[in-house]
Formats: C-alpha cells, sequence, structure tokens
C-alpha cells in the first residue's frame, strides 16, 4: 500500500485513503523490514549526484561488486545536451510520488532512480529521515 494517485491521471482522483496530496508518514503499513513509505508519497531525493556511468567498473559476478556504490560526482550530473538548464546538477530521485499512476508513471519502486535538477521546487519531492534504533530499543 502505498500514497499514489487514485483515478483517471489528470483528470480525475478519487481521494481513496483521504490522501489528495501527500501523506503523513505512517499512514500505511509498514513493508517486510519495518520501513514506511518506500514508494509512493514523494520522490526521494538521495544525496547521490545522478551518473548514466558506473562510478566503478562493473564487476565479473555479483560477489565482488563494490560495497554502498555512490553515483557519479557533480560534474558528471550535469546534462550539457539540454540548452536550458544544462549547467545545473542533478542528484538521483528515488520511490515515487503521489502524482504517480498506472496510466502516467511506471517508475514508482525502491529501486527506480531518475535525474533530477538541484534547484527544483515541486509538491512531489522529498528526502528520508531516519530514526535509528538504541541496541537496546
Amino acid at each position: 500500500m502505498a500514497n499514489t494517485w487514485q483515478g483517471r491521471f489528470p483528470y480525475e482522483t478519487l481521494k481513496r485513503g483521504g490522501h489528495f496530496r501527500t501523506s503523513r508518514t505512517g499512514s500505511f503499513p509498514p513493508n517486510g523490514y519495518g520501513l514506511f513509505d518506500m514508494i509512493g508519497n514523494v520522490w526521494e531525493w538521495t544525496q547521490d549526484w545522478w551518473s548514466t556511468a558506473a562510478a566503478a567498473p562493473a564487476a565479473a559476478s555479483p560477489c565482488c561488486a563494490p560495497k554502498n556504490p555512490r553515483g557519479g560526482t557533480r560534474e558528471d550530473s550535469l546534462d550539457r545536451s539540454c540548452p536550458a538548464g544544462g549547467d545545473i546538477p542533478r542528484k538521483v530521485l528515488k520511490g515515487g510520488s503521489h502524482l504517480c499512476a498506472p496510466s502516467y508513471c511506471r517508475r514508482y519502486r525502491p529501486a527506480a532512480r531518475h535525474a533530477q535538477p538541484i534547484d527544483t521546487s515541486t509538491s512531489h519531492i522529498g528526502f528520508r529521515c531516519i530514526v535509528r534504533g538504541t541496541p537496546d530499543s
């Protein structure tokens, strides 16, 4: 369950669950790992700079993949083919938003990633905050 568009995008919203725009964290049950809102609600802006190339050479097998790989550099995130805004760095967005609908957006899943200029201001982009438990919690 997630906060995604219900109805014919963008002409009709059925407002199922009472969430027309964003919803509070925890409005839907957690996944099997106890994590809330891994998809839907807002696209999550990550720390990684966008890159179309792998930061490290591809591993010959999964056992040799780098641990915690990161995206490219700020410079690599620029889109020089874009006449307007090509000099604006881009970050990686993941997850999906309340504007995702089956007829419009098929990337609302935790592994989905795409580029977003860092000067963007919209209601469906946010970031993830976590609370780490203590060893005795």
